[in-house]
C-alpha cells in the first residue's frame, strides 16, 4: 500500500526532493561562504590592527620629528639672532676703529704736512716778529714775464704759492681786469737798501710810516705782492682802490688765497690797496667772511691753518 502510495505520489515526491535538495545545497553553500566571509573580516581586522598599530607608530615617531625640529628650528634661530647681535657687535667694533684710523691718519696727514710747510708763512712780521738776514724761502721760481708790470725787472715768488697767483691773475685777465705784478720777494739786503733810501728822500718817521725795516717785512716771506694795473704810470698810491684792479681783488682775492695786509685804519702801516699777501684759501676765507684783517687775529689761532696753506 505505500509502495502504491509512493508510486501514485511520486511525480509530487520528486520535484519536492530537488527542491529540499537545492535548499540544502544552498544553505550549506551559505555556510561555506559565511565562515569564508569570517575569516576574510578576521584577516582585515588582524591587518587593520596591525596597519593601524604600525600608523600609530608612523605618527609617534613623526610627531617626535616634528618637535625635534620645532626644537632645532627654536636653537637655530636663537644662533641666528645671537650671531647677528656679534656681527652688530664687530661692526660697531669695526666703525670704531675705522674712525679711530681715519682720526689717526687724518693727524699723521696733518704733521706731515707741517713738516713740509715753512712755520714762517703766515707769521704777523710787520713790527711783530723778524726774520733775520739768513731766511730764504726754500722755492722760489721765476714769474714768467707775461705776469709782470716791468720786464726790466725780474720777479721771484714762491713755488708753493704760485699755482694759487697764476690761477687768480688769469681769472682777472679773463674778466677783462688787467692785474700786474709790480714787486714780489724782497730779501732781507734788498729791503735793507730800499729802506735806506726812503729814509734818506721822506726822512725816518716818514719812511717808518709805509716802509717795513729789513727782517719786519712780509714780501721776505715770498708770498707777498705789490700789484698794479694800467693807467696809475706805474706809481703805487691810494689811487690804486679806485680802480677795477682793486674792485675785483676785494671781490675774488680771497678765493685764492689773498687778504691784503694793511687796509684802512690798521695800526701797522699806512693805507696800502696794493699790498696783497697769500696765507692759503682756507683762512683768507675764514676772515673775509668774518671781516677780520689779518693782524687783528691772534697768531696762536692763524698757527691752527698752517698745515691747509696749500690745500
Amino acid at each position: 500500500m505505500k509502495l502504491e502510495y509512493m508510486k501514485r505520489n511520486l511525480p509530487n515526491i520528486i520535484p519536492a526532493c530537488i527542491v529540499f535538495v537545492l535548499l540544502a545545497i544552498i544553505i550549506i553553500y551559505a555556510f561555506v561562504q559565511i565562515f569564508s566571509l569570517k575569516d576574510d573580516v578576521a584577516r582585515l581586522t588582524s591587518h587593520l590592527a596591525s596597519t593601524t598599530e604600525t600608523l600609530s607608530r608612523n605618527t609617534s615617531t613623526l610627531e617626535g620629528n616634528i618637535s625635534d625640529l620645532r626644537s632645532q628650528a627654536t636653537g637655530l634661530s636663537t644662533s641666528i639672532s645671537n650671531t647677528q647681535q656679534n656681527i652688530d657687535a664687530v661692526k660697531t667694533q669695526v666703525g670704531g676703529v675705522e674712525q679711530t684710523v681715519g682720526s689717526i691718519s687724518g693727524t699723521v696727514g696733518t704733521l706731515k704736512k707741517l713738516s713740509q710747510t715753512d712755520p714762517e708763512l703766515l707769521r704777523k712780521y710787520s713790527k711783530v716778529y723778524f726774520m733775520n738776514e739768513n731766511y730764504v724761502p726754500a722755492h722760489l721760481l721765476e714769474v714768467p714775464k707775461e705776469y709782470l708790470y716791468s720786464s726790466l725787472r725780474a720777479e721771484r715768488y714762491l713755488t708753493e704759492s704760485w699755482p694759487f697767483l697764476k690761477v687768480m691773475l688769469d681769472a682777472a685777465k679773463n674778466q677783462n681786469v688787467p692785474i700786474m705784478i709790480k714787486s714780489a720777494y724782497r730779501s732781507f739786503g734788498e729791503q735793507q737798501s730800499l729802506k735806506s733810501s726812503y729814509s734818506v728822500i721822506y726822512g725816518a718817521d716818514t719812511a717808518n710810516s709805509f716802509s717795513a725795516d729789513q727782517g719786519y717785512s712780509e714780501h721776505q716771506l715770498g708770498t707777498t705782492l705789490d700789484f698794479i694795473t694800467s693807467g696809475l704810470g706805474g706809481q703805487l698810491d691810494d689811487k690804486f682802490d679806485k680802480t677795477e684792479a682793486y674792485k675785483w681783488l676785494v671781490a675774488n682775492a680771497y678765493n685764492f688765497g689773498f687778504v691784503t695786509s694793511y687796509p684802512k685804519g690798521n695800526n701797522y702801516y699806512v693805507y696800502e690797496p696794493w699790498h696783497w699777501r697769500f696765507v692759503g684759501v682756507k683762512l683768507s676765507r675764514y676772515l673775509h667772511d668774518r671781516k677780520i684783517n689779518f693782524y687783528d687775529l691772534d697768531q696762536r689761532e692763524i698757527d691752527t691753518y698752517l698745515a691747509e696753506t696749500f690745500d
